[in-house]
Protein backbone atom coordinates (compact mmCIF):
# COMPACT_ATOMS: atom_id res chain seq x y z
CA UNK A 1 0.00 0.00 0.00
CA UNK A 2 2.85 2.42 0.88
CA UNK A 3 6.18 2.91 -0.89
CA UNK A 4 9.09 0.95 0.59
CA UNK A 5 10.85 4.08 1.88
CA UNK A 6 7.76 5.11 3.86
CA UNK A 7 7.49 1.67 5.45
CA UNK A 8 11.22 1.71 6.27
CA UNK A 9 10.84 5.11 7.94
CA UNK A 10 7.73 3.97 9.83
CA UNK A 11 9.50 0.84 11.07
CA UNK A 12 12.55 2.80 12.18
CA UNK A 13 10.27 5.22 14.05
CA UNK A 14 8.31 2.44 15.76
CA UNK A 15 11.58 0.77 16.81
CA UNK A 16 12.92 4.07 18.19
CA UNK A 17 9.73 4.68 20.14
CA UNK A 18 9.97 1.20 21.63
CA UNK A 19 13.59 1.70 22.68
CA UNK A 20 12.77 5.08 24.26
CA UNK A 21 9.52 3.71 25.75
CA UNK A 22 7.50 6.58 24.34
CA UNK A 23 3.97 6.68 23.01
CA UNK A 24 2.69 8.57 20.01
CA UNK A 25 -0.60 10.03 18.81
CA UNK A 26 -1.48 11.73 15.53
CA UNK A 27 -3.72 14.65 14.58
CA UNK A 28 -4.14 14.81 10.82
CA UNK A 29 -6.01 17.07 8.48
CA UNK A 30 -4.83 17.09 4.85
CA UNK A 31 -3.17 13.66 5.21
CA UNK A 32 -6.49 12.15 6.25
CA UNK A 33 -4.99 9.42 8.43
CA UNK A 34 -2.05 8.45 6.21
CA UNK A 35 0.45 8.78 9.07
CA UNK A 36 -1.61 6.52 11.31
CA UNK A 37 -2.10 4.06 8.45
CA UNK A 38 1.63 3.92 7.69
CA UNK A 39 2.50 3.37 11.34
CA UNK A 40 -0.05 0.60 11.76
CA UNK A 41 1.41 -1.24 8.76
CA UNK A 42 4.29 -2.09 11.10
CA UNK A 43 3.83 -5.19 13.28
CA UNK A 44 4.04 -4.26 16.95
CA UNK A 45 3.04 -0.63 16.42
CA UNK A 46 0.33 -1.04 19.05
CA UNK A 47 3.09 -1.13 21.70
CA UNK A 48 3.76 2.58 21.11
CA UNK A 49 1.05 4.04 18.88
CA UNK A 50 -1.87 5.29 20.95
CA UNK A 51 -4.05 6.25 18.02
CA UNK A 52 -4.97 9.21 15.94
CA UNK A 53 -7.47 11.85 15.02
CA UNK A 54 -8.50 12.85 11.53
CA UNK A 55 -9.60 16.40 12.18
CA UNK A 56 -10.39 17.42 8.65
CA UNK A 57 -12.95 20.12 9.44
CA UNK A 58 -12.43 23.12 11.67
CA UNK A 59 -15.21 21.86 13.94
CA UNK A 60 -13.39 18.54 14.35
CA UNK A 61 -10.17 20.34 15.28
CA UNK A 62 -12.03 22.27 17.96
CA UNK A 63 -14.27 19.51 19.28
CA UNK A 64 -11.95 16.49 19.13
CA UNK A 65 -8.59 17.93 20.20
CA UNK A 66 -9.47 21.29 21.68
CA UNK A 67 -8.06 23.71 19.12
CA UNK A 68 -9.47 27.11 20.05
CA UNK A 69 -11.87 28.48 17.44
CA UNK A 70 -10.33 31.94 17.82
CA UNK A 71 -6.97 30.50 16.76
CA UNK A 72 -8.54 29.07 13.61
CA UNK A 73 -10.47 32.29 12.96
CA UNK A 74 -7.42 34.51 13.45
CA UNK A 75 -4.76 32.42 11.70
CA UNK A 76 -6.67 30.00 9.48
CA UNK A 77 -6.71 26.21 9.75
CA UNK A 78 -3.54 26.06 7.66
CA UNK A 79 -1.12 27.89 9.93
CA UNK A 80 1.78 27.36 12.27
CA UNK A 81 -0.41 28.26 15.25
CA UNK A 82 -3.09 25.70 14.41
CA UNK A 83 -0.54 22.96 13.63
CA UNK A 84 1.03 23.53 17.03
CA UNK A 85 -2.36 23.53 18.76
CA UNK A 86 -3.36 20.31 16.99
CA UNK A 87 -0.24 18.47 18.17
CA UNK A 88 -0.54 19.87 21.67
CA UNK A 89 -4.23 18.96 21.77
CA UNK A 90 -3.49 15.38 20.72
CA UNK A 91 -0.93 15.00 23.53
CA UNK A 92 -3.32 16.56 26.04
CA UNK A 93 -6.32 14.51 24.90
CA UNK A 94 -4.59 11.13 24.75
CA UNK A 95 -1.87 11.37 27.36
CA UNK A 96 0.66 10.16 24.79
CA UNK A 97 4.27 11.27 25.17
CA UNK A 98 4.30 12.98 21.80
CA UNK A 99 2.07 13.79 18.88
CA UNK A 100 2.46 14.84 15.28
CA UNK A 101 0.00 17.06 13.46
CA UNK A 102 -0.40 17.98 9.81
CA UNK A 103 -2.53 20.72 8.30
CA UNK A 104 -2.26 21.99 4.77
CA UNK A 105 -3.70 22.52 1.32
CA UNK A 106 -3.32 19.41 -0.81
CA UNK A 107 -5.27 20.77 -3.77
CA UNK A 108 -6.24 20.86 -6.46
CA UNK A 109 -8.25 23.84 -5.20
CA UNK A 110 -8.37 25.74 -1.95
CA UNK A 111 -5.17 27.71 -2.34
CA UNK A 112 -4.63 31.45 -2.53
CA UNK A 113 -1.70 33.76 -3.18
CA UNK A 114 -1.12 33.92 0.58
CA UNK A 115 -1.61 30.19 1.17
CA UNK A 116 -0.93 28.29 -2.06
CA UNK A 117 -1.72 24.68 -2.87
CA UNK A 118 1.07 22.57 -1.44
CA UNK A 119 1.51 24.64 1.74
CA UNK A 120 1.69 22.29 4.73
CA UNK A 121 2.51 22.80 8.40
CA UNK A 122 3.74 19.84 10.43
CA UNK A 123 4.14 20.06 14.20
CA UNK A 124 5.42 17.83 16.97
CA UNK A 125 4.43 18.30 20.59
CA UNK A 126 6.15 16.33 23.33
CA UNK A 127 6.09 16.08 27.08
CA UNK A 128 9.90 15.85 26.93
CA UNK A 129 10.94 18.65 24.57
CA UNK A 130 9.89 22.00 23.19
CA UNK A 131 7.38 21.87 20.33
CA UNK A 132 8.56 22.09 16.75
CA UNK A 133 6.67 23.30 13.71
CA UNK A 134 7.88 23.06 10.12
CA UNK A 135 6.47 24.92 7.13
CA UNK A 136 6.66 23.09 3.82
CA UNK A 137 5.84 24.27 0.32
CA UNK A 138 5.47 21.17 -1.80
CA UNK A 139 3.98 23.09 -4.71
CA UNK A 140 1.00 22.22 -6.84
CA UNK A 141 2.30 18.69 -7.45
CA UNK A 142 -1.12 17.05 -7.25
CA UNK A 143 -3.16 16.01 -4.27
CA UNK A 144 -1.64 12.55 -3.90
CA UNK A 145 1.95 13.85 -4.15
CA UNK A 146 1.37 16.63 -1.60
CA UNK A 147 -0.12 14.14 0.84
CA UNK A 148 2.71 11.64 0.31
CA UNK A 149 5.35 14.36 0.71
CA UNK A 150 3.61 15.44 3.93
CA UNK A 151 3.66 11.86 5.21
CA UNK A 152 7.39 11.53 4.48
CA UNK A 153 8.16 14.86 6.15
CA UNK A 154 6.08 13.95 9.21
CA UNK A 155 7.86 10.62 9.68
CA UNK A 156 11.24 12.34 9.36
CA UNK A 157 10.28 15.03 11.89
CA UNK A 158 9.03 12.38 14.31
CA UNK A 159 12.22 10.40 14.02
CA UNK A 160 14.23 13.54 14.82
CA UNK A 161 12.00 14.24 17.81
CA UNK A 162 12.43 10.76 19.24
CA UNK A 163 16.25 10.72 19.07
Amino acid sequence: MFPADVLDDAKRLIDSLKVKRRTLATAESCTGGLIAAALTEIPGASDVFYGGFVTYSNDAKAQMIGVERTLIDNHGAVSEAVAHAMADGAVRTTGADLAISVTGIAGPGGGSSHKPVGLVYIAVASVFDAPRVERHTFGDAGRQEVRLASLRAALRLLEEAVK
